[in-house]
């Protein structure tokens, strides 16, 4: 992770006094574990250029917290990407340059617009090409952006959302250094830290000349904050974020879609994303908006509670156990499997499962078990109650008959219930064609799809089975997921 900041033409030299870091010295610090450096690749009174790296322990990256656990965590592209953590690590030391105090002979400078470059990434950006160009362009910038010399002999470079970024243009050195500040991890989309109320006070800091008029204010002041309270902070202190420059309607749509966009993960709340959430209204009084994760799970233990016969349950890629703990408090339900592979997923469960014990509502605890769809294991057979939700879209179509074969040829519970995204319902979401929801997806299904597999999959009459929707209904596009109920035949069970 690095930034270049070069400056050319006359006076181009008393940058290094901005920066407050002679370009004699090599500037190396290391606090934290992390090593921060600042090189001066060229510094004359009309060429200025210097090099600010950032170098993090991925041990502690990782160090104290639940994901260290996980082995698989130390597998991740923190330590490489120019992201919120960089902008943490590099504070320290264009802390003068952020606060416009050089020392008093130049502080004339300060407000001084210099011809500027600045060079930054790899940033790893879910935002297309177009609006990373929206982000810098109405600030003066010509951007340009590469991905790297790939020798690839399929179309996978151009689809990377790794990328290199440059910016040219004229400004001055502290409003170029807080716009980036601000803005990268925009780009990236992540931040590693809790994000409070002082999230607000920075937006305010570093956005001071700038933000105000910028067309792309309303994405730059959500993806900051992030959580509907600050935002609705945010807009009682600074008026309402609504869109008032009038953008194109498709990139107002894309802007729509990048807005609501959250970071996901597998299986436990993997769907929890912004554009999926649902309002729901009782007597006309409107209510506090219902994630779209939240209304599967209605869905799912309503059909589970309405079950003749629920004593048994596999509840298969159960991640952190949210579901399961819901199935928990269930009438007639007696034994859980939570099957999860991933070890840290496991241990959040297990956490979450001992705060059930002792609760006199609570007519079962899950248990959580190592297991998956891609082999065999005879505890998941003749269960009562098998539950997929939001796992076959993860997994590649072509071993989708396979699993769905040895579920009900070999497990074969009375009851499968299977939730997935319906693919129009992403039109309603304003998403680029053929683009997933979530960037783990194999594949989203259209309604008419999942019904030709499910009759593929029923077709040697062991199963029945009904379609259903969950969420919002939009006329022409259905619902955004997907909810199939399999049920095993009675002449088969005898």
């Amino acid at each position: 992770m690095h930034l270049i900041l070069k400056a050319s033409g006359a006076d181009a030299g008393v940058i290094s006094h901005l920066l407050a870091k002679n370009p004699l010295n090599i500037y190396d610090r290391v606090d934290k574990g992390v090593r921060v450096r600042m090189v001066y690749t060229k510094a004359t009174e009309t060429e200025t250029e210097v090099l600010i790296h950032a170098e993090p322990d991925p041990v502690d990256l990782v160090r104290g917290t639940p994901d260290g656990y996980d082995i698989t965590q130390y597998i991740n592209d923190r330590e490489f990407v120019t992201s919120s953590l960089f902008c943490s690590y590099i504070r320290g030391a264009l802390g003068t340059a952020l606060n416009g105090k050089p020392k008093e002979d130049y502080v004339q400078w300060v407000g001084h617009a210099f011809e500027l470059e600045l060079t930054f990434g790899p940033v790893a950006s879910d935002l297309p090409d177009r609006v990373v160009e929206e982000l810098f362009s109405p600030l003066g910038y010509a951007v340009s952006m590469e991905r790297g010399e790939l020798s690839y002999s399929f179309d996978l470079k151009n689809k990377s959302t790794v990328r290199h970024i440059t910016l040219r243009g004229r400004n001055t050195v502290q409003h170029a250094l807080r716009q980036l500040f601000l803005l990268i991890p925009v780009l990236d989309n992540y931040k590693h830290y809790f994000i409070s109320e002082d999230e607000i006070d920075k937006i305010k800091r570093y956005g001071e000349g700038w933000l105000d008029a910028h067309p792309l204010k309303e994405l730059i002041v959500k993806r900051t904050l992030r959580f509907a309270e600050l935002i609705r902070q945010y807009e009682r202190q600074e008026g309402a974020l609504y869109a008032s420059f009038g953008l194109e309607s498709g990139m107002a749509q894309v802007l729509d879609t990048v807005i609501q966009k959250n970071n996901v993960g597998h299986r436990e709340d993997r769907e929890q994303d912004q554009r999926e959430s649902e309002s729901v209204s009782d007597g006309g009084h409107s209510e506090p908006p219902v994630r779209l994760n939240e209304l599967r799970y209605r869905a799912i233990t309503d059909v589970v509670s309405a079950l003749p016969v629920k004593r048994s349950i596999v509840d298969m890629g159960a991640g952190e156990g949210k579901l399961s703990a819901r199935l928990a408090h269930i009438s007639g339900v007696e034994s859980i499997l939570a099957v999860e592979p991933s070890g840290q997923s496991r241990l959040r469960a297990m956490e979450r499962f001992a705060k059930l014990e002792g609760r006199s509502e609570v007519v079962a605890i899950p248990e959580p078990i190592i297991g998956s769809l891609f082999y065999f294991d005879e505890q998941m057979q003749n269960q009562d109650v098998m539950i997929l939700c939001e796992v076959i879209e993860h997994i590649e179509e072509y071993r989708l008959n396979r699993i769905m074969d040895t579920i009900m040829n070999e497990y074969q519970p009375e009851v499968l219930l299977v939730t997935t995204p319906n693919k129009e319902y992403n039109e309603v979401y304003a998403m680029e064609q053929e683009s997933f929801r979530h960037h783990d997806h194999r594949f989203e299904w259209t309604r008419a799809e999942l019904a030709s597999r499910c009759e593929e999959w029923t077709q040697r009459g062991s199963y029945g089975y009904e379609i259903k929707g969950i969420g919002e209904h939009v006329e022409g596009y259905g619902q955004p997921t997907q909810l199939v109920i399999f049920e095993r035949r009675k002449e088969s069970q005898s």
